[in-house]
């Protein structure tokens, strides 16, 4: 079964996510976590869990200010995306970048509503609507940064362009390399917008979102979605291909929606719940609880190689593996016991995080513990304090339940290793006799 994995799935997975496009949506995505990131400490603060410092805050104006900050940051998310996506796609085809994000953002802002209708019944035109720059539009952001860069790299590599002679300085030369993929883009974008406008009286903005985002976020955020993730990421680590990689270029977009879907909730002033339109699978969802310390939330593994290991191998892989898994690095691990490719530890590895995945599920689905908001936590932060920073005391509890849980997953397959292990390192023959605990 490994051999036929190897030689016909892993080629298969290994040429997708090497395609320019899932590259691009990757490494378009990352561009938006930093300002994520910042702008989740102002939302910490802005929203902190003592009510008389809230009051406070409210009282001197500062709560104003943390919020312009929070929606600088938060609420133009899918204008970062549009605009690393098609960056890092014309970077990948060695053509001028810049110019085409530039052209994918104004793609962008065409296909989005112009105006909006006042409580009075006015309709206010010439505006920018932060509802479509955040979550409603990150699926679109996706959509029009890989379209639009698709086009303008077929034009350069065709030679379709208004050439400069020699000594014109760089930027002229690519400003202008880029006027007949512009209008061409442009007009076709203009043209898309007065059908969807005229004949359909919408955008092609909200189309996306009616027809796929909608749709895909409801997938992702049922059970078996949620539990097919969860099992991607490590099924394919065992056999060696990044799988945090592989459903971080595929989930990240639909996850971040999610995250942000949350936060439109909070900011109405509507509790966060699943009546009101809550998402319960979202970026923190995955990487908070399932990625915690690592693909496979090996922690458990780890603890018992640092405390309980009679072999040396193992003794030693606990004293290196144990600072950067709690920090959520462990590939040391994945490679030094190994977990790639050992089909003795295959089932932990691979059940942990499904594991997890059904005990978060039921903990936010029943309302035991919060959902989440847009608060982003690196995801470097260690457990427990990534937990309160994220929702309170409540999702602290929940990550220390679920690493609690990994140890005694891992525990009778690692004391297998150890044992095999220790007996190689005394050169004695293998007993199946295991020790009690």
């Amino acid at each position: 079964m490994k051999e036929k994995f190897n030689e016909k799935v892993i080629p298969v997975i290994l040429k997708f996510i090497n395609t320019k496009g899932i590259q691009s949506i990757k490494n378009g995505m990352v561009t938006s976590m930093s300002p994520l990131i910042i702008g989740s400490i102002f939302l910490i603060l802005s929203n902190f869990p003592i009510k008389a410092v809230v009051d406070v805050l409210e009282s001197t104006g500062i709560k104003a200010v943390l919020d312009q900050a929070c929606g600088a940051t938060f609420s133009i998310s899918a204008m970062i995306a549009v605009i690393g996506i098609s960056y890092s796609y014309a970077k990948l085809e060695n053509q001028e970048p810049l110019n085409c994000a530039i052209i994918s953002l104004a793609s962008f802002l065409i296909l989005m509503p112009s105006s909006k209708t006042t409580e009075s019944g006015e309709v206010v035109g010439g505006i920018i609507d932060k509802t479509w720059t955040a979550g409603q539009g990150m699926i679109g952001a996706i959509i029009v940064g890989l379209i639009v860069p698709l086009v303008y790299c077929w034009f350069l590599k065709k030679n379709i362009r208004i050439k400069m002679p020699a000594g014109v300085p760089e930027g002229v030369t690519n400003a202008f390399s880029a006027l007949i993929p512009a209008f061409v883009i442009l007009t076709g974008t203009a043209v898309i917008h007065g059908i969807c406008s005229i004949g359909f009286n919408t955008t092609g903005m909200e189309i996306i979102y009616k027809v796929v985002q909608t749709p895909l976020q409801k997938m992702t955020d049922s059970l078996g979605g949620a539990v097919l993730m969860c099992f991607t990421g490590p099924f394919l680590w065992f056999f060696g291909v990044h799988g945090s990689t592989v459903v971080g270029g595929i989930m990240t977009g639909l996850l971040q929606a999610n995250s942000l879907a949350n936060q439109a909730i909070i900011d109405s002033g509507v509790e966060l719940t699943i009546a009101n339109g809550g998402h319960i699978v979202t970026q923190q969802f995955y990487d908070q609880f399932i990625n915690i310390t690592g693909a496979g939330i090996t922690i458990g593994l780890v603890m018992y190689m640092f405390f309980f290991a009679k072999s040396k191998q193992l003794k030693a892989l606990g004293k290196v593996g144990i600072i950067p898994a709690l920090f959520g690095i462990n590939e040391p691990v994945l490679f030094g016991t190994p977990i790639v490719m050992n089909p003795m530890l295959a089932i932990p590895f691979i059940g942990m995080p499904v594991i997890a995945c059904l005990i978060q599920y039921f903990a936010l689905y029943t309302g035991i513990c919060p959902l989440y908001g847009a608060t982003q936590i690196p995801w470097t932060c260690p457990p427990i304090i990534s937990g309160f920073l994220l929702a309170g005391w409540k999702s602290a509890l929940l990550q220390l339940v679920i690493l609690c849980v990994s140890f005694f997953v891992y525990l009778p397959f690692i004391k297998k290793v150890d044992k095999m292990n220790l007996v190689q390192e005394k050169n004695q023959p293998v007993e199946d006799e295991d020790e009690d605990w």
